[in-house]
């Protein structure tokens, strides 16, 4: 091999010239291609870190979907109201909160894949503790009039005279057995562990997705680090369709199959007292979530900067409206982490974003527009149930093959037209503005895709079949039953030949029955023959009367405008995002995204599902009772009462978002334009359309939002 040389002159000596001689180091050629080895080991664990994480996306999207679509299961079963099911589902943001600042700011300096390991294995042991009261609570007893004699053929009447009873209204009454004992049961609080297993389900997802984009964000080549993330979260939305699914499956098998007879089951799916094997999903993603942990633990703390990312001046996060300083200190990821360092740094920086008014004003808007979209992504599948007569399985299989692939397909849209139209930062800001409006307006059809009530008599008609609307047990009484002693407290709904519904066989004053199981029939029922077109129909069956063609009629149009208005509000999920990320200074990146994550799930995440729920159980018209005789879980709704309250709070909140997104355009118009005659000023005026990587990568950060908030949680601007 030929021998190279490098002449070096000196400063001239008495009109010499001397000239150094120095031999190019061998080892020149041999970096490069050991940069080439280093390159190729580096890439092939940088593709293992992708397929865990992807697979750590897939595995919480997976049981925090699972968790909405067991919303009404875990109410019924543990007989409590929406409020407290809200309190439940707020208890995942409380675990965010507890660590998403600490974790957002030093987790960067740490060994990020063991942190999203331990964050998985934690999320693991939270769902497996959800699963637990199930083996500890015993089996399901639901309300039912029906009491069969032990070992004969002979029951009891399902209208009792008061003969037969001590005195009227004894049978309103808890023993005193249960009145001294229920509160020592086992299971009567047991929800409290659903709350505690959540709660640490959101402190173990909280390093998963900050961690886990800035590490690809690192160490990927900057013309791949977009396509990588966008890879990892798309991969991502399955986890929620699959989570529906789960939840579609499960709520058709009762709770404690295996361990009762089928056959002495009078309720079907359909039924408000119906509890579905809401335990099995948990089991089933909480070893998805553990099986994801192990991963993490054999990567490495830091992979080599790849040379595009170490010569470049600028970062793929550069802001267009604020210039990264010259001076300011980079971080080197080999260093050991200085604590006392790091915290010195983190009150100046905090500092720094709140006093910037972009961000302060879009911080606002998605606080603002997260309470709208969490209550109602939270009580969606409720609101199928109770509104238009529809099983818990059936509205979760229709939100996860339906809604979430719409969602889905609207960001991807979102982002295809941007890169297609080559919009600029304030092109992009009125792109999402008129698709955010314009899925607001799409929205307000859904007070057209309205139902009836459904005719249940003593509470939305009368026992003469006149509508109304009842919050009375007076109401529930009427000279047909009076001769029968009733609990108005009981839930055992029989539905008449007159296609009425009645509460109890007592109430609808039947006096003889037939048959066992599913399959009993009710006879001599005076209420239904009063009530009746005909005579001679005084019949009646077990379940819910399911004459309700209106709803039928208008349940696929529901359905279509949900995708619909999805879809397009989807459309402008991105741009958010890229006003969010261009109006910040690059090095707090990481600590505007945990304070925006902080701030929404503090103020949205955890009070949306507790006032949503509690304003739903103001719509309740009948409730059920706890074995303490107190009150459990709503048996039926208003339902014109519940339409408004959902959709009046859902879009009412979106409305007073809109005040402040227009307090960002402005603002955000005058920085744009200040900037463009900075640019003049010193030659370098240019116009910024969206490079394709970083409308790829934004659009997949907004993606994982959309994951995030279906899993709960959604977002949209």
């Amino acid at each position: 091999m030929p021998r190279h040389f490098i002449m070096e002159s000196s400063q001239k000596e008495n009109g010499i010239i001397p000239w150094k001689i120095h031999p190019l180091p061998k080892e020149k050629p041999l970096p490069r291609s050991g940069q080439s080895n280093g390159r190729q080991s580096c890439f092939a664990t940088l593709k293992m870190f992708l397929v865990a994480l992807s697979f750590a996306y897939f595995a919480k999207a997976l049981s925090g979907s699972y968790m909405k679509s067991t919303i009404t299961q875990l109410e019924r079963r543990f007989d409590i109201p929406s409020y407290l099911i809200g309190v439940i589902d707020g208890s995942f943001e409380i675990g965010n909160l507890l660590v998403i600042a600490f974790v957002s700011y030093f987790g960067a300096k740490l060994h990020r894949p063991k942190m999203i390991g331990a964050g998985c294995l934690i999320m693991s042991i939270g769902t497996f503790l959800i699963a637990m009261p199930h083996f500890f609570i015993g089996r399901y007893k639901f309300e039912t009039t029906i009491r069969s004699s032990a070992n004969s053929t002979s029951n009891l009447s399902p209208c009792p005279a008061s003969s037969d009873q001590t005195v009227p209204g004894a049978m309103d009454k808890p023993s005193i057995i249960t009145s001294t004992g229920c509160e020592k049961e086992v299971g009567f609080s047991m929800w409290i562990y659903v709350f505690l297993g959540n709660v640490l389900r959101g402190i173990g997802e909280t390093p998963v997705q900050p961690l886990g984009i800035s590490y690809i964000d690192d160490f990927a080549r900057e013309e791949n680090a977009a396509f990588y993330i966008g890879c990892v979260q798309t991969i991502a939305i399955i986890g929620p369709v699959f989570g529906f699914l789960l939840g579609s499956l499960c709520a058709r098998i009762f709770v404690d199959i295996g361990f009762v007879d089928m056959d002495s089951i009078t309720i079907a799916p359909g039924d408000a007292r119906w509890v579905g094997a809401w335990w099995l999903g948990y089991l089933i993603a909480g070893f998805i979530t553990l099986l994801s942990a192990i991963p993490f633990w054999f990567l490495p703390k830091s992979l080599p900067i790849p040379d595009t990312r170490r010569n470049s001046k600028t970062f793929p996060e550069q802001s267009r409206f604020i210039k990264e300083s010259p001076t300011e200190k980079k971080y080197d990821y080999e260093e050991p982490a200085n604590f006392t360092e790091i915290a010195k740094d983190f009150v100046p920086s905090l500092k720094s974003l709140l006093v910037n008014p972009v961000y302060v004003l879009y911080l606002c808007v998605t606080i603002i527009q997260f309470n709208s979209l969490i209550g109602m992504v939270t009580y969606k599948p409720k609101y199928i149930e109770q509104h238009y007569g529809q099983s818990a399985s059936k509205a979760n299989f229709l939100i996860g093959v339906i809604n979430i692939p719409a969602v889905a397909l609207g960001i991807f849209s979102g982002g295809l037209l941007m890169k297609k139209l080559k919009l600029s930062v304030m092109g992009a800001a009125k792109f999402v503005l008129g698709t955010s409006l314009l899925g607001f307006v799409l929205s307000l059809f859904f007070f057209a895709t309205g139902c009836e009530n459904a005719t249940v008599a003593g509470l939305t008609v009368s026992y003469q079949g006149v509508k109304q609307a009842s919050f009375h047990e007076k109401d529930l009484f009427a000279e047909c039953n009076s001769v029968c002693i009733c609990s108005v407290k009981q839930w055992d709904p029989v539905c008449g030949d007159n296609g009425i519904t009645y509460i109890s066989p007592c109430l609808a004053g039947c006096k003889t029955l037939s048959g066992s199981g599913k399959n009993t029939v009710f006879d001599d029922c005076k209420c239904v023959a009063e009530a009746g077109s005909s005579p001679g129909n005084d019949s009646a069956v077990l379940g819910h009367c399911q004459q309700r063609e209106d709803c039928d009629r208008v349940f696929p149009y529901f359905l279509a405008l949900s995708v619909l208005s999805s879809f397009v509000i989807s459309l402008g999920g991105t741009p958010g995002y890229i006003l969010l990320m261009r109006c910040i200074k690059p090095e707090l990146k990481s600590l505007a995204l945990g304070f925006h994550t902080l701030a929404t799930r503090t103020l949205a995440g955890i009070p949306a599902p507790m006032y949503f729920g509690a304003l739903i159980d103001t719509t309740c018209l009948k409730w059920g009772n706890n074995r303490c005789g107190g009150r459990g879980a709503c048996r039926i709704y208003d339902t014109n009462a519940y339409r408004i309250v959902y959709l009046g709070l859902t879009l009412g909140l979106r409305t007073v978002s809109y005040f402040f997104c227009f307090a960002v355009f402005v603002l955000l118009k005058r920085q744009y334009k200040h900037k463009e005659k900075s640019d003049l000023s010193n030659g370098t005026a240019e116009v910024h359309p969206l490079r394709k990587e970083e409308s790829n990568s934004l659009n997949s950060e907004h993606l994982i939002r959309t994951v995030d908030y279906y899993t709960g949680k959604e977002t949209r601007l």
